[in-house]
């Protein structure tokens, strides 16, 4: 068949194997070219398919040489429609990384659900013994209550008050006001909950329990702070809340893990296009801005470039530098106030008119299609593929 991107919202309802493959393989030649990981040997990567998951993955296969397990959602293609991007992701992957003589397996099901858990501790008793780095990179908007059956949904909305700002309808450069109302109570919890540190202790904890954690094993969570335009949606909203409750996770696995010569951090990342991010009221216009200046500015990294920087800090350092909190930052660049001032001011002056010149729209409204696999250079999407792929490691 030949597909052709077709959205809804925030949301691409198709992927393009082809693409996704190519996007893969960029990744893979960018952390070819860089300069070894010393690191781990074996790697499970909870949430593996897409964004930082999948680019953690690839740096530890290709930068460190490490075998990988990958979690994620089954994604499939069925009755003729597309597969998700992640899953055309991980075939590429997969078939990469054993060509190169990695092992490379992916379970698939629910991270939150205890199935997945003890499916996944199966499988590194069977094929590696233990894992000696354990990367959560989940992004779901909802979690199932193991024990109450409960469905529990995030919100990304401020708290106290409502919150006004600007923001871009992505598909047509239309600048708007939006108005969020705020969170619930009931809201900040259930956003706590699926996204907050509770699930990724749950999995260090089970997999301690069942002796397949290696004693030195690291492991990492990624999270967000952002500049003072998106303040009041993301770090001091609802999300936020969850994000602090990943951090004070990510100091009590700490001291849990220390001693036996573990470590466990939160990395605090840039702005960047990714699916959930695009959901986020203003996140979009403003990553429009940053792309702008940082890429002016020669300080433009995407997934790979920030999750090889993560390494190189976890790794080839004789220690890993942290902020006051614990945290590795790598949204230093981001942040840097030379940056932040150019961004304010392009904030300021940014309309309907006006956005495709003061801003980097094109530039994400390219790279939330590449995420697909669409607008990929090299690729004919003329042309027809097959829409069923298999991934070669999975269990």
């Amino acid at each position: 068949m030949i597909i052709k991107p077709r959205t809804r919202g925030f949301i691409c309802t198709t992927a393009h194997p082809t693409g996704c493959a190519q996007q893969v393989q960029n990744q893979i030649n960018y952390v070819k070219n860089q300069q070894a990981v010393k690191g781990p040997r074996n790697v499970l990567v909870i949430g593996a398919s897409t964004g930082y998951g999948l680019s953690s993955r690839i740096v530890a296969a290709f930068g460190a040489g490490a075998n990988t397990i990958g979690v994620y959602r089954n994604g499939e293609s069925v009755k003729g429609r597309t597969a998700s991007a992640g899953w055309y992701n991980s075939a590429a992957f997969e078939k990469t990384a054993q060509e190169a003589g990695l092992q490379s397996i992916s379970v698939t099901g629910d991270a939150f659900s205890e199935e997945t858990k003890q499916k996944t501790i199966d499988t590194i008793q069977a094929e590696l013994g233990q894992v000696d780095l354990v990367i959560y990179s989940v992004a779901s908007a909802r979690r199932t209550d193991l024990q109450t059956g409960e469905t529990k949904n995030s919100v990304l909305k401020p708290i106290g008050k409502p919150y006004s700002n600007k923001t871009v309808n992505f598909h047509n450069g239309e600048v708007s006001e939006v108005t969020i109302e705020p969170a619930t109570e009931e809201e900040i919890a259930h956003t706590v909950a699926v996204m907050g540190g509770e699930d990724w202790k749950m999995w260090i904890d089970r997999l301690r329990e069942a002796g397949v954690l290696a004693p030195n094993a690291t492991t990492v969570a990624y999270s967000y702070i952002g500049s003072d335009i998106t303040q009041a949606i993301y770090r001091e909203g609802s999300i936020g809340r969850a994000k602090d409750h990943l951090e004070a996770t990510a100091r009590e696995l700490n001291e849990q893990l220390a001693t036996g010569g573990g470590r466990a951090f939160v990395t605090v990342s840039k702005a960047l296009v990714t699916q959930s991010s695009s959901a986020i009221p203003v996140v979009p216009l403003y990553v429009s801005a940053l792309y702008k200046v940082m890429k002016e500015k020669g300080l433009h990294e995407g997934t790979i470039e920030q999750m090889y920087r993560l390494f190189d800090l976890l790794y080839n350092q004789s220690e890993t530098p942290v902020d006051a909190e614990g945290r590795i930052r790598i949204d230093d660049w981001e942040l840097r106030a030379d940056v932040q001032e150019e961004v304010a001011k392009l904030w300021s002056e940014v309309t309907t008119d006006n956005i495709y010149e003061l801003t980097d729209l094109a530039g994400y409204r390219r790279e939330f299609f590449q995420l697909f696999g669409f607008e990929t250079e090299g690729v004919d999407y003329e042309a027809d593929v097959e829409p069923e792929v298999e991934v070669p490691g999975i269990r």
